[in-house]
């Protein structure tokens, strides 16, 4: 069902902030980096798949035995090719927040200011950060951090969602019987990707946005 959001000076003034921000040259100093979440259902084999032979591809049966869902959180930083993916058992905000920490404090430890991209889900707030780590710890630990919204229902300006199309294809459109084994599977697809240096070319433009969407902007 699809959900379009109206073109309000809210809608345009956080869509501009995030094409100005695509628009910039790659800097180390200031990474952007894109976060989003997925889903993913993990399923075991009713019965054990025939292997693959010379001109055979593996066979399985249609059957199979749900074993619960787990959680991903991606980031991609577009211009530097990297990305970052932890599986976790739950969505929460201590979970969210604990992703965003290492991110911080590891990945992007030697950044000036980190730009991050995140959708409006009640957990990417900075109360989150003080729920979880209380207000001081929460101020140190997000004093190099930007947040950059994107307008409700418009997850197509968060490049993650790029990059979380490219994990589905490349490595989660199969059965993956338990974390550990989507755990592996992941760290390798995200290793490759890194050393690939893969990046997204970001190529809409504030100009686009006037061009084709003026004419359904609310005042």
């Amino acid at each position: 069902m699809w959900c379009v959001g109206k073109l309000t000076e809210e809608y345009r003034s956080r869509m501009y902030d995030l094409l100005d921000l695509y628009a910039r040259p790659l800097r180390a100093s200031e990474p952007v980096v894109c976060v989003d979440e997925k889903s993913k259902q993990l399923l075991r084999h009713s019965r054990s798949p025939l292997p693959i032979r010379p001109g055979v591809p593996v066979r399985q049966d249609y059957e199979y035995k749900r074993a619960g869902t787990r959680n991903l959180f991606v980031a991609v930083e577009p211009k530097g090719g990297r990305r970052e993916v932890s599986v976790t058992a739950r969505r929460t905000k201590a979970d969210f927040v604990a992703f965003v920490s290492d991110l911080v404090g590891r990945v992007y430890a030697k950044a000036r200011r980190i730009h991050l991209v995140v959708d409006n889900l009640n957990t990417h707030f900075r109360k989150s950060f003080e729920d979880v780590l209380g207000i001081k710890a929460a101020q140190k630990m997000l004093r190099r951090v930007t947040f950059h919204y994107t307008p409700k229902h418009a997850s197509w300006l968060n490049m993650a969602e790029i990059e979380i199309g490219i994990l589905d294809r490349q490595c989660l459109d199969r059965r993956l019987p338990n974390q550990a084994t989507l755990t592996a599977e992941v760290s390798a697809w995200q290793q490759r990707r890194n050393d690939e240096q893969r990046c997204i070319e970001w190529s809409f433009t504030r100009q686009d946005a006037d061009r084709k969407m003026a004419r359904h902007y609310v005042s």
